[in-house]
């Protein structure tokens, strides 16, 4: 296979670049995802796409290669679609809390596959968190989907959900930069089935691209600006809230923007002790629950099926969920 042509379009830079078709870039992404480009080719490849842009219809190229490249679990038993949670970010100067809401779904039934790297690369990632809450990553999907029918949660690393694309974000170390698969895997859907993607963004213009891939696949989603990336709201001021469903958008929470009145009550410190030592707290009601997490938490009850109607998902976290809130309800 050569593949001259396609970096002779998307290797002329900025402004003389053109977007790959959709077949295109499916055949090329397949490629890259099975190990097949040479090392100069695919540094080629990678440096262009990351000059162009990718196109929402190379987004959908790409994605329909990783769906094909995918090791998928079945979905849980029961009538709650399960949530799948994506971290490859962690934490550099916030404590990391997508393992806070991922056991605040558990606690609601609702099944929650957590799906990301054991490399930290020198930030506080999920799966140290969840190792300091006796919560031990998945070898296999296998093993996942064991741990789900038994107690509705798992972590699974990439490298066992999808080797290719944990190869692609592996050359972030070598290369320097980032690459399609840093937003690609924030949209896999590990479940053969409609499960709720929480797809968060650092930047507006991937919100952008998210919102667009999500309604034209007919995807079942929460969109957000993430936590330094991670798929949590940011506990001190909330970020807008997109349910994504049937190829139509639903704004469940605008985005905060006053001043706070008071701060929430946070963990000391970003490490992993001292994150799993605030969330054990959460979780025994010895502290109140930030607003925006409550928030996320109620849009996804109600994106998954759990609650019959939005005020109803709103109503359940306010009274059950974890005591009194912070910034009320």
């Amino acid at each position: 296979m050569s593949y001259a042509q396609y970096i002779k379009e998307i290797g002329r830079g900025a402004e003389g670049a053109r977007d790959l078709p959709r077949d295109d870039a499916r055949q090329l992404y397949a490629a890259m995802l099975d190990g097949g480009v040479p090392d100069l080719e695919m540094g080629a490849i990678i440096l262009g796409m990351r000059v162009k842009g990718e196109s929402l219809d190379e987004m959908l190229g790409f994605m329909d290669a990783m769906d094909d490249r995918t090791n998928r679990l079945d979905m849980p038993h029961g009538r709650v679609r399960p949530v799948a949670l994506p971290t490859y970010n962690g934490a550099r100067k916030e404590a990391n809390l997508t393992p806070l809401l991922a056991l605040l779904l558990q606690r609601f039934g609702v099944p929650v596959l957590v799906h990301g790297l054991l490399e930290g690369y020198g930030r506080v990632n999920s799966a140290q968190v969840f190792r300091e809450l006796g919560i031990m990553p998945m070898a296999s999907t296998h093993q996942a989907q064991a741990a789900l029918e038994e107690s509705g949660l798992a972590f699974l690393p990439l490298s066992a959900l999808s080797p290719g694309l944990h190869g692609l974000l592996a050359l972030r170390s070598r290369m320097g930069v980032r690459n399609s698969a840093h937003s690609l895997v924030k949209l896999i859907n590990p479940f053969d089935g409609d499960a709720v993607k929480v797809a968060p963004a650092t930047h507006p213009e991937f919100l952008d691209l998210m919102r667009d891939i999500l309604v034209t696949r007919s995807e079942r989603g929460l969109l957000l600006r993430g936590t330094e990336g991670e798929p949590f709201a940011n506990p001190k001021r909330r970020p807008r809230l997109e349910f994504i469903h049937d190829g139509s958008v639903d704004v469940l929470f605008e985005a905060e923007h006053e001043s706070l009145r008071a701060l929430p009550n946070l963990p000391d410190a970003a490490d992993a002790a001292s994150t799993a030592k605030w969330i054990r707290r959460i979780l025994d009601k010895q502290i109140p629950l930030p607003k925006p997490v409550a928030n996320q938490l109620a849009c996804l009850l109600f994106a998954s099926g759990y609650a019959e109607d939005f005020n109803q998902a709103k109503a359940i976290v306010a009274v059950e969920a974890t005591g009194l809130l912070v910034g009320g309800n």
